[in-house]
Protein backbone atom coordinates (compact mmCIF):
# COMPACT_ATOMS: atom_id res chain seq x y z
CA UNK A 1 0.00 0.00 0.00
CA UNK A 2 1.07 3.63 -0.37
CA UNK A 3 1.97 5.54 2.76
CA UNK A 4 1.22 9.18 2.00
CA UNK A 5 3.90 11.27 3.59
CA UNK A 6 5.20 14.76 4.10
CA UNK A 7 8.92 15.04 3.55
CA UNK A 8 11.49 17.78 3.07
CA UNK A 9 11.76 18.79 -0.57
CA UNK A 10 14.77 20.06 -2.48
CA UNK A 11 13.85 23.51 -3.85
CA UNK A 12 15.62 24.88 -6.91
CA UNK A 13 15.12 28.11 -8.83
CA UNK A 14 15.70 28.56 -12.54
CA UNK A 15 16.96 31.90 -13.84
CA UNK A 16 14.11 34.44 -13.79
CA UNK A 17 13.55 37.26 -16.32
CA UNK A 18 13.99 40.77 -14.96
CA UNK A 19 10.30 41.65 -15.40
CA UNK A 20 9.21 38.64 -13.39
CA UNK A 21 11.77 39.47 -10.73
CA UNK A 22 10.10 42.86 -10.30
CA UNK A 23 6.74 41.17 -9.75
CA UNK A 24 8.24 38.77 -7.23
CA UNK A 25 9.93 41.60 -5.38
CA UNK A 26 6.52 43.26 -5.10
CA UNK A 27 5.26 40.14 -3.33
CA UNK A 28 2.89 38.74 -5.94
CA UNK A 29 2.54 35.68 -8.11
CA UNK A 30 1.91 36.81 -11.71
CA UNK A 31 -1.65 36.25 -12.97
CA UNK A 32 -0.31 33.80 -15.55
CA UNK A 33 0.95 31.64 -12.71
CA UNK A 34 4.23 30.13 -11.61
CA UNK A 35 5.30 26.78 -13.05
CA UNK A 36 6.62 24.18 -10.63
CA UNK A 37 8.28 20.91 -11.61
CA UNK A 38 8.36 18.07 -9.08
CA UNK A 39 10.94 15.38 -9.87
CA UNK A 40 11.03 11.89 -8.35
CA UNK A 41 14.54 10.36 -8.37
CA UNK A 42 13.41 7.03 -6.88
CA UNK A 43 12.48 3.90 -8.91
CA UNK A 44 9.06 3.82 -7.23
CA UNK A 45 5.96 5.97 -7.61
CA UNK A 46 5.27 8.80 -5.16
CA UNK A 47 1.51 9.16 -4.62
CA UNK A 48 -0.09 12.19 -2.95
CA UNK A 49 3.14 13.07 -1.17
CA UNK A 50 2.85 16.41 0.57
CA UNK A 51 5.46 18.84 -0.78
CA UNK A 52 6.45 22.20 0.63
CA UNK A 53 7.44 25.38 -1.18
CA UNK A 54 8.49 28.46 0.80
CA UNK A 55 6.32 31.43 -0.05
CA UNK A 56 9.52 33.39 -0.56
CA UNK A 57 10.27 31.15 -3.55
CA UNK A 58 6.91 32.20 -5.00
CA UNK A 59 7.31 35.86 -4.22
CA UNK A 60 4.75 35.70 -1.41
CA UNK A 61 5.43 37.23 1.96
CA UNK A 62 5.28 34.75 4.83
CA UNK A 63 2.13 35.36 6.81
CA UNK A 64 0.34 37.17 3.97
CA UNK A 65 -3.37 36.55 4.59
CA UNK A 66 -3.92 32.84 3.88
CA UNK A 67 -4.13 30.20 1.18
CA UNK A 68 -7.29 31.71 -0.31
CA UNK A 69 -5.12 33.82 -2.62
CA UNK A 70 -3.38 30.89 -4.34
CA UNK A 71 -4.63 28.04 -6.50
CA UNK A 72 -2.59 24.95 -7.40
CA UNK A 73 -3.41 22.94 -10.53
CA UNK A 74 -1.80 19.83 -11.97
CA UNK A 75 -0.67 19.15 -15.53
CA UNK A 76 -4.26 18.46 -16.64
CA UNK A 77 -5.52 21.72 -15.18
CA UNK A 78 -7.24 19.98 -12.27
CA UNK A 79 -7.19 21.87 -9.00
CA UNK A 80 -5.05 20.33 -6.24
CA UNK A 81 -5.81 20.87 -2.52
CA UNK A 82 -3.36 23.23 -0.84
CA UNK A 83 -2.68 25.08 2.40
CA UNK A 84 -0.39 27.85 3.57
CA UNK A 85 1.26 26.96 6.86
CA UNK A 86 2.12 29.06 9.88
CA UNK A 87 5.80 29.10 8.90
CA UNK A 88 5.20 30.50 5.43
CA UNK A 89 5.06 27.44 3.20
CA UNK A 90 2.65 26.38 0.49
CA UNK A 91 1.89 22.67 0.81
CA UNK A 92 0.01 20.39 -1.57
CA UNK A 93 -0.08 16.66 -2.47
CA UNK A 94 2.02 15.74 -5.49
CA UNK A 95 1.92 12.47 -7.43
CA UNK A 96 4.99 11.59 -9.52
CA UNK A 97 5.78 8.36 -11.35
CA UNK A 98 9.04 6.52 -10.70
CA UNK A 99 12.06 8.31 -12.17
CA UNK A 100 9.79 10.91 -13.70
CA UNK A 101 8.53 14.43 -13.09
CA UNK A 102 5.20 16.23 -12.85
CA UNK A 103 4.32 19.85 -13.47
CA UNK A 104 2.07 22.05 -11.37
CA UNK A 105 0.93 25.64 -11.76
CA UNK A 106 0.46 28.08 -8.90
CA UNK A 107 -1.57 31.20 -9.59
CA UNK A 108 -3.61 33.84 -7.85
CA UNK A 109 -7.26 32.93 -7.37
CA UNK A 110 -9.89 31.47 -5.10
CA UNK A 111 -9.45 27.73 -4.52
CA UNK A 112 -12.32 25.32 -4.17
CA UNK A 113 -13.63 24.77 -0.65
CA UNK A 114 -11.79 21.85 0.93
CA UNK A 115 -12.96 19.34 3.47
CA UNK A 116 -10.79 19.56 6.58
CA UNK A 117 -8.77 16.37 6.95
CA UNK A 118 -5.99 17.16 9.44
CA UNK A 119 -7.29 18.97 12.50
CA UNK A 120 -7.37 19.05 16.29
CA UNK A 121 -8.08 21.13 19.35
CA UNK A 122 -7.62 21.60 23.07
CA UNK A 123 -10.19 19.76 25.22
CA UNK A 124 -10.40 21.58 28.57
CA UNK A 125 -13.54 19.57 29.28
CA UNK A 126 -11.36 16.41 29.26
CA UNK A 127 -8.49 17.43 31.53
CA UNK A 128 -6.69 19.60 28.95
CA UNK A 129 -6.15 16.91 26.34
CA UNK A 130 -4.70 18.03 23.03
CA UNK A 131 -6.13 15.63 20.44
CA UNK A 132 -5.59 15.68 16.69
CA UNK A 133 -6.24 13.48 13.67
CA UNK A 134 -6.07 13.01 9.95
CA UNK A 135 -7.60 10.42 7.62
CA UNK A 136 -5.39 7.61 8.99
CA UNK A 137 -5.26 7.89 12.78
CA UNK A 138 -5.71 10.17 15.77
CA UNK A 139 -3.44 11.04 18.68
CA UNK A 140 -3.53 12.66 22.09
CA UNK A 141 -1.10 14.46 24.40
CA UNK A 142 -2.00 14.91 28.06
CA UNK A 143 -2.13 18.29 29.77
CA UNK A 144 -1.85 20.15 33.07
CA UNK A 145 -5.30 19.27 34.44
CA UNK A 146 -4.52 15.56 34.16
CA UNK A 147 -1.16 16.12 35.84
CA UNK A 148 -2.84 18.02 38.69
CA UNK A 149 -5.29 15.15 39.18
CA UNK A 150 -2.47 12.81 40.12
CA UNK A 151 -3.12 10.44 37.22
CA UNK A 152 0.13 9.37 35.59
CA UNK A 153 -0.05 9.36 31.80
CA UNK A 154 3.03 10.79 30.11
CA UNK A 155 3.43 9.54 26.57
CA UNK A 156 1.42 9.93 23.39
CA UNK A 157 -1.92 8.14 23.19
CA UNK A 158 -3.24 6.56 19.99
CA UNK A 159 -6.85 6.57 18.79
CA UNK A 160 -7.52 4.09 16.00
CA UNK A 161 -9.58 5.16 12.97
CA UNK A 162 -11.27 3.23 10.17
CA UNK A 163 -12.85 6.21 8.39
CA UNK A 164 -11.27 9.18 6.64
CA UNK A 165 -13.45 11.98 8.02
CA UNK A 166 -12.75 13.68 11.38
CA UNK A 167 -14.31 11.81 14.31
CA UNK A 168 -12.41 12.83 17.44
CA UNK A 169 -14.59 15.78 18.40
CA UNK A 170 -17.69 13.63 18.05
CA UNK A 171 -16.11 10.93 20.21
CA UNK A 172 -15.31 13.39 22.99
CA UNK A 173 -18.79 14.92 22.84
CA UNK A 174 -20.42 11.53 23.19
CA UNK A 175 -18.00 10.29 25.88
CA UNK A 176 -18.49 13.43 27.99
CA UNK A 177 -22.21 14.04 27.32
CA UNK A 178 -23.39 15.50 30.67
CA UNK A 179 -26.97 14.29 30.29
CA UNK A 180 -25.88 10.73 29.54
CA UNK A 181 -23.37 10.81 32.40
CA UNK A 182 -26.03 12.07 34.81
CA UNK A 183 -28.39 9.31 33.72
CA UNK A 184 -25.69 6.65 34.18
CA UNK A 185 -24.93 7.95 37.67
CA UNK A 186 -28.62 8.03 38.63
CA UNK A 187 -29.24 4.52 37.36
CA UNK A 188 -26.28 3.18 39.31
CA UNK A 189 -27.60 4.76 42.51
CA UNK A 190 -30.98 3.16 41.81
CA UNK A 191 -29.37 -0.24 41.32
CA UNK A 192 -30.17 -0.32 37.60
CA UNK A 193 -26.71 -1.61 36.73
CA UNK A 194 -27.59 -3.27 33.43
CA UNK A 195 -29.13 -0.10 32.00
CA UNK A 196 -26.26 2.03 33.30
CA UNK A 197 -23.66 -0.31 31.80
CA UNK A 198 -25.48 -0.39 28.47
CA UNK A 199 -25.56 3.41 28.16
CA UNK A 200 -21.94 3.68 29.30
CA UNK A 201 -20.94 1.28 26.53
CA UNK A 202 -23.01 3.21 23.99
CA UNK A 203 -21.18 6.50 24.60
CA UNK A 204 -17.67 5.22 25.38
CA UNK A 205 -14.80 5.98 23.00
CA UNK A 206 -13.17 2.84 24.35
CA UNK A 207 -15.72 0.91 22.26
CA UNK A 208 -15.60 0.73 18.45
CA UNK A 209 -18.89 2.17 17.20
CA UNK A 210 -17.89 1.73 13.58
CA UNK A 211 -15.11 4.29 13.11
CA UNK A 212 -12.38 3.20 15.54
CA UNK A 213 -11.69 3.55 19.24
CA UNK A 214 -9.26 4.24 22.07
CA UNK A 215 -7.85 0.81 22.96
CA UNK A 216 -4.23 1.81 23.63
CA UNK A 217 -2.66 1.97 27.09
CA UNK A 218 -0.19 4.74 27.95
CA UNK A 219 0.17 5.21 31.70
CA UNK A 220 3.54 6.34 33.12
CA UNK A 221 5.46 5.42 29.95
CA UNK A 222 6.55 6.96 26.65
CA UNK A 223 3.38 5.59 25.03
CA UNK A 224 3.29 5.63 21.25
CA UNK A 225 6.55 7.42 20.43
CA UNK A 226 7.48 10.12 22.95
CA UNK A 227 11.06 11.39 23.23
CA UNK A 228 13.05 11.68 26.46
CA UNK A 229 16.53 12.63 27.52
CA UNK A 230 18.59 9.96 29.24
CA UNK A 231 21.08 10.09 32.07
CA UNK A 232 24.72 9.22 31.51
CA UNK A 233 23.93 5.67 32.67
CA UNK A 234 21.05 5.33 30.14
CA UNK A 235 18.10 5.88 32.47
CA UNK A 236 15.15 7.69 30.90
CA UNK A 237 14.26 11.13 32.26
CA UNK A 238 10.51 10.88 31.77
CA UNK A 239 8.64 13.94 30.52
CA UNK A 240 5.35 14.65 32.23
CA UNK A 241 2.26 16.34 30.79
CA UNK A 242 2.56 19.49 28.70
CA UNK A 243 2.32 22.86 30.48
CA UNK A 244 1.50 25.20 27.57
CA UNK A 245 0.21 24.70 24.04
CA UNK A 246 -0.21 26.68 20.83
CA UNK A 247 -2.06 25.35 17.80
CA UNK A 248 -0.29 26.75 14.73
CA UNK A 249 -1.94 24.96 11.80
CA UNK A 250 -5.44 23.49 11.84
CA UNK A 251 -6.16 22.06 8.43
CA UNK A 252 -7.23 21.35 5.92
CA UNK A 253 -4.05 19.41 5.07
CA UNK A 254 -1.80 19.91 8.10
CA UNK A 255 -2.24 20.15 11.86
CA UNK A 256 0.63 21.62 13.88
CA UNK A 257 0.87 22.17 17.62
CA UNK A 258 3.69 23.47 19.79
CA UNK A 259 3.87 22.01 23.30
CA UNK A 260 6.02 23.33 26.14
CA UNK A 261 6.84 21.46 29.32
CA UNK A 262 7.68 22.44 32.88
CA UNK A 263 11.38 22.88 33.78
CA UNK A 264 13.18 19.76 34.94
CA UNK A 265 16.67 18.65 35.92
CA UNK A 266 18.98 16.84 33.51
CA UNK A 267 22.48 16.17 34.77
CA UNK A 268 23.94 19.38 36.15
CA UNK A 269 21.31 21.55 34.42
CA UNK A 270 18.43 22.30 36.77
CA UNK A 271 16.05 24.29 34.55
CA UNK A 272 15.71 22.44 31.26
CA UNK A 273 12.58 23.28 29.24
CA UNK A 274 11.38 20.88 26.56
CA UNK A 275 9.53 22.19 23.49
CA UNK A 276 7.90 19.97 20.88
CA UNK A 277 6.68 20.96 17.44
CA UNK A 278 4.34 18.23 16.17
CA UNK A 279 2.84 18.16 12.66
CA UNK A 280 0.46 15.64 11.10
CA UNK A 281 -0.41 15.81 7.40
CA UNK A 282 -3.18 14.46 5.25
CA UNK A 283 -2.56 10.84 4.28
CA UNK A 284 0.33 10.24 6.68
CA UNK A 285 0.52 7.55 9.34
CA UNK A 286 3.39 9.46 10.99
CA UNK A 287 3.77 12.74 12.87
CA UNK A 288 6.87 14.83 12.26
CA UNK A 289 8.20 15.98 15.63
CA UNK A 290 11.00 18.39 16.47
CA UNK A 291 12.12 18.34 20.09
CA UNK A 292 14.42 20.92 21.68
CA UNK A 293 15.70 21.31 25.23
CA UNK A 294 16.26 24.91 26.24
CA UNK A 295 18.68 25.45 29.10
CA UNK A 296 20.59 22.24 28.46
CA UNK A 297 24.31 22.98 28.38
CA UNK A 298 25.69 19.46 28.00
CA UNK A 299 25.39 16.68 25.46
CA UNK A 300 23.16 13.84 26.61
CA UNK A 301 21.68 10.69 25.10
CA UNK A 302 18.15 11.16 23.80
CA UNK A 303 15.67 8.42 22.97
CA UNK A 304 12.32 8.10 21.27
CA UNK A 305 10.39 5.13 22.53
CA UNK A 306 7.33 2.92 22.22
CA UNK A 307 6.08 1.09 25.29
CA UNK A 308 6.22 -2.72 25.24
CA UNK A 309 3.15 -4.25 26.84
CA UNK A 310 3.00 -7.74 28.38
CA UNK A 311 0.37 -8.81 25.83
CA UNK A 312 3.10 -8.93 23.14
CA UNK A 313 6.61 -8.92 24.63
CA UNK A 314 8.28 -10.03 21.38
CA UNK A 315 6.37 -7.74 19.03
CA UNK A 316 9.16 -5.23 18.38
CA UNK A 317 11.45 -4.74 15.37
CA UNK A 318 14.66 -2.69 15.43
CA UNK A 319 16.20 -1.70 12.10
CA UNK A 320 18.64 1.14 12.90
CA UNK A 321 20.49 0.68 9.60
CA UNK A 322 17.21 1.22 7.77
CA UNK A 323 16.19 4.07 10.06
CA UNK A 324 13.13 2.70 11.81
CA UNK A 325 11.75 0.94 14.89
CA UNK A 326 8.36 -0.79 15.07
CA UNK A 327 6.07 -2.57 17.51
CA UNK A 328 2.81 -4.51 17.21
CA UNK A 329 0.56 -3.68 20.17
CA UNK A 330 -2.16 -6.19 21.02
CA UNK A 331 -4.28 -3.39 22.58
CA UNK A 332 -5.58 -3.17 26.13
CA UNK A 333 -7.98 -6.08 25.48
CA UNK A 334 -6.39 -8.66 23.15
CA UNK A 335 -9.45 -10.91 23.38
CA UNK A 336 -11.93 -8.12 22.66
CA UNK A 337 -11.64 -8.12 18.85
CA UNK A 338 -9.78 -4.82 18.95
CA UNK A 339 -7.29 -5.77 16.25
CA UNK A 340 -3.60 -4.87 16.32
CA UNK A 341 -2.18 -1.35 16.59
CA UNK A 342 1.06 -1.08 14.64
CA UNK A 343 3.38 1.63 15.95
CA UNK A 344 6.54 2.96 14.39
CA UNK A 345 9.25 5.59 14.51
CA UNK A 346 11.46 6.74 11.62
CA UNK A 347 14.70 8.64 12.17
CA UNK A 348 16.27 10.90 9.53
CA UNK A 349 19.58 11.01 11.41
CA UNK A 350 21.80 7.97 12.16
CA UNK A 351 21.06 6.31 15.50
CA UNK A 352 23.74 5.31 17.94
CA UNK A 353 21.61 2.40 19.10
CA UNK A 354 18.15 0.85 18.76
CA UNK A 355 16.98 -1.90 21.09
CA UNK A 356 14.47 -2.77 23.81
CA UNK A 357 15.16 -1.49 27.30
CA UNK A 358 13.46 -3.70 29.88
CA UNK A 359 12.09 -2.75 33.28
CA UNK A 360 13.06 -4.59 36.42
CA UNK A 361 10.18 -6.27 38.30
CA UNK A 362 9.99 -3.27 40.65
CA UNK A 363 10.01 -0.84 37.73
CA UNK A 364 7.14 -2.71 36.09
CA UNK A 365 5.00 -1.97 39.12
CA UNK A 366 5.92 1.71 38.86
CA UNK A 367 5.02 1.83 35.15
CA UNK A 368 1.58 0.27 35.07
CA UNK A 369 2.75 -3.27 34.39
CA UNK A 370 4.57 -2.38 31.16
CA UNK A 371 7.65 -4.47 30.35
CA UNK A 372 9.81 -1.64 29.01
CA UNK A 373 10.29 0.30 25.78
CA UNK A 374 11.76 -0.23 22.36
CA UNK A 375 14.03 2.77 21.84
CA UNK A 376 15.81 4.62 19.07
CA UNK A 377 18.74 6.40 20.73
CA UNK A 378 20.93 9.26 19.56
CA UNK A 379 22.85 12.16 21.08
CA UNK A 380 21.29 15.53 21.79
CA UNK A 381 23.62 18.50 21.41
CA UNK A 382 22.81 21.78 23.18
CA UNK A 383 20.87 24.29 21.05
CA UNK A 384 19.95 21.63 18.50
CA UNK A 385 16.77 19.77 17.54
CA UNK A 386 15.95 16.06 17.81
CA UNK A 387 13.76 15.37 14.79
CA UNK A 388 11.94 12.12 14.12
CA UNK A 389 8.63 10.71 12.91
CA UNK A 390 6.23 8.57 14.93
CA UNK A 391 2.77 7.18 14.44
CA UNK A 392 0.52 4.20 13.91
CA UNK A 393 -1.59 2.00 11.69
CA UNK A 394 -4.41 -0.40 12.54
CA UNK A 395 -5.18 -3.92 11.40
CA UNK A 396 -8.81 -2.87 10.86
CA UNK A 397 -7.85 0.07 8.65
CA UNK A 398 -5.52 -1.10 5.90
CA UNK A 399 -2.43 -2.41 7.71
CA UNK A 400 -2.82 -6.17 7.49
CA UNK A 401 0.40 -7.42 9.06
CA UNK A 402 3.64 -6.47 10.78
CA UNK A 403 5.46 -7.23 7.51
CA UNK A 404 3.32 -4.68 5.70
CA UNK A 405 3.88 -2.11 8.43
CA UNK A 406 7.65 -2.65 8.35
CA UNK A 407 7.60 -2.21 4.58
CA UNK A 408 5.69 1.07 4.98
CA UNK A 409 8.23 2.36 7.49
CA UNK A 410 11.17 1.29 5.33
CA UNK A 411 9.63 2.98 2.31
CA UNK A 412 9.05 6.14 4.34
CA UNK A 413 12.70 6.13 5.47
CA UNK A 414 13.93 5.75 1.88
CA UNK A 415 11.81 8.68 0.73
CA UNK A 416 13.07 10.71 3.65
CA UNK A 417 16.63 10.19 2.43
CA UNK A 418 15.70 10.88 -1.21
CA UNK A 419 13.20 13.75 -1.22
CA UNK A 420 11.30 15.01 -4.22
CA UNK A 421 13.15 17.74 -6.12
CA UNK A 422 11.16 20.89 -6.77
CA UNK A 423 12.06 23.47 -9.39
CA UNK A 424 10.27 26.83 -9.36
CA UNK A 425 10.43 28.35 -12.83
Amino acid sequence: MNMHISLPSVIRRKSIPAGLLALLAAGCVPDSGTQVTVENPLPSDRVNEIVEIPLSALGQEAGQENGSTLVVTDGRGKQVPSQITFDGKLIFPASVKAGSSARYQIRKGNPDTLSVIACGRHYPERMDDIAWENDKAAYRAYGPALEASGERAWGYDVFTKSVSEPVVEMRYARELDPQARAKISAWRKEGRKEQADSLAQAISYHVDHGNGMDCYSVGPTLGGGTAALMTADSMLIYPRCYKEYEILDNGPLRFTVRLKYAPFTAGSDTSVVETRLISLDYGSHLNRTEVSYGGLRQSLPVASGIVIHPQNPDGYVCQPDKGYVAYADSTDNPHGNNGIIYLGMVFPQPLSHAAPQWFTPDERKQHGGALGHVLGIGTYQPDSTWTYYWGSGWSKAGIGSMEQWNACLEDFAKKLQTPLRITVE
